[in-house]
């Protein structure tokens, strides 16, 4: 990364910043929804080198993409370009609207793991958002940061998702569960108990990169604001504007008492979305309890619900998810991110780290043996959120 630069800018970048990927084994498809949501961040995810540039010009090379992209702080496209800078030139946007922009960036931009799953749409817009606000002397709070990054992404690239990328990437701290209510942002850091078995965090990234603007992703979220639409009529609620309908705000009871008025597709949407709010509230009991076991199981009835009731997973995807609920040291995992393609998470036991990822890899390869060459295993641990 810095010898692209060297070789573009002929001397070396004057700074760093980098975002770390996330992770998240219970709360998944829950936060456009007002749910609550646990993660970790992870020591890997995205850096890029940079040098201020004056005239307020942006100009960015990324190690994955071929394309350089460039624009003026102040002179963004209103409409997306659909290539891989839409991102930060969302990014861009929304940070203009509340603060002065004067000065630019030239840099390059370098992920440490496939995209997919870990959520890098959100790291690199992190880590770009960082770099501007220094050169341009802007000091965002957690919370600022967290909002315009999902601004970017809501906005300009037009993906429904809410905030637990960012919130993850943000606020995690290493060796602590994060345990947030994206409803009203109230968040907790529950520390790793001391009595707990040592563990873990393992990537099985199954060969197959995507692109959440371009998958199913926002449909889910369209049918669980249909759900709640729909369960607020049946009950009599008053309602307003479709948009404005989330399952936050209707009761476990009523959804119980006129679930089987819904569409089959939205009754399992937000059969997913309610059990998940609750699979959320005993997971932070077992973290908190020092309860490996339970947290994992927790975290393989969320992934079996992702399948089931969200009906995501690619078959790759799927059989990664299988074949992790029948290996020995892992106590648990899911999908990471949407589910589309991308890859699985797991929690696992690093006394049997190796032997686990001999084991997967065979048997996912016997599966899918185009895939040889693509498909990967990163072993990772917990860490902090971005330094603002």
């Amino acid at each position: 990364m810095i010898q692209k630069f060297e070789q573009i800018y002929l001397k070396a970048p004057d700074m760093h910043s980098f975002c770390p990927y996330r992770v998240c084994p219970l709360g998944a498809h829950s936060d456009h929804q007002l749910g609550k949501i646990t993660g970790f961040a992870i020591n890997k995810g995205i850096h890029i080198v940079y040098k201020a540039k004056n005239n307020g010009v942006v100009e960015l090379t990324s190690i994955q993409f071929d394309k350089r992209a460039q624009w003026h702080v102040n002179s963004v496209f209103k409409e997306r370009q659909y290539d891989w800078a839409d991102y930060l030139r969302g990014a861009t946007i929304a940070l203009a609207k509340k603060h002065e922009l004067n000065i630019g960036i030239a840099g390059v931009i370098e992920g440490e793991l496939p995209i997919g799953g870990l959520s890098s749409s959100a790291a690199v817009i992190i880590a770009y958002l960082s770099a501007l606000c220094k050169v341009n002397n802007i000091h965002l709070t957690e919370h600022e940061m967290v909002m315009t990054a999902l601004a970017a992404e809501n906005d300009y690239v037009g993906v429904a998702c809410g905030k637990l990328d960012q919130s993850c990437e943000v606020y995690s701290k290493k060796d602590h569960l994060l345990y947030l209510d994206t409803k009203d942002d109230t968040y907790e850091l529950i520390p790793t108990h001391p009595n707990m078995k040592p563990y873990k965090i393992i990537v099985f990234f199954s060969g197959l990169e995507r692109n959440l603007a371009g998958s199913k992703f926002n449909m889910r979220v369209d049918e669980c604001r249909a759900a709640a639409y729909a369960l607020q009529a049946y009950s009599g609620f008053e309602y307003g504007k479709f948009e404005e309908a989330n399952l936050r705000n209707i009761s476990r009871n009523i959804y119980d008492q006129y679930k089987n008025n819904l569409p089959e597709t939205w009754r399992r949407r937000a059969e997913h979305w309610y059990t998940e709010f609750e699979r959320v509230q005993k997971g932070a009991e077992a973290w908190r309890k020092g309860d490996l076991e339970t947290f994992g199981k927790l975290s393989f009835e969320s992934g079996h619900s992702s399948i089931y009731n969200w009906e995501t997973g690619s078959p790759e995807l799927i059989k990664l998810y299988e074949i992790m609920t029948r290996t020995d040291g892992i106590y648990g995992g899911r999908f990471s991110g949407a589910g589309f393609k991308g890859c699985c998470m797991a929690i696992a036991d690093p006394a049997y780290v190796e032997d686990i990822e001999k084991n997967v890899t065979t048997e996912y390869l016997k599966e899918f043996p185009n895939l040889e060459g693509k498909y990967s295993v990163h072993i990772c641990d917990s860490a902090d959120g971005v330094e603002l």
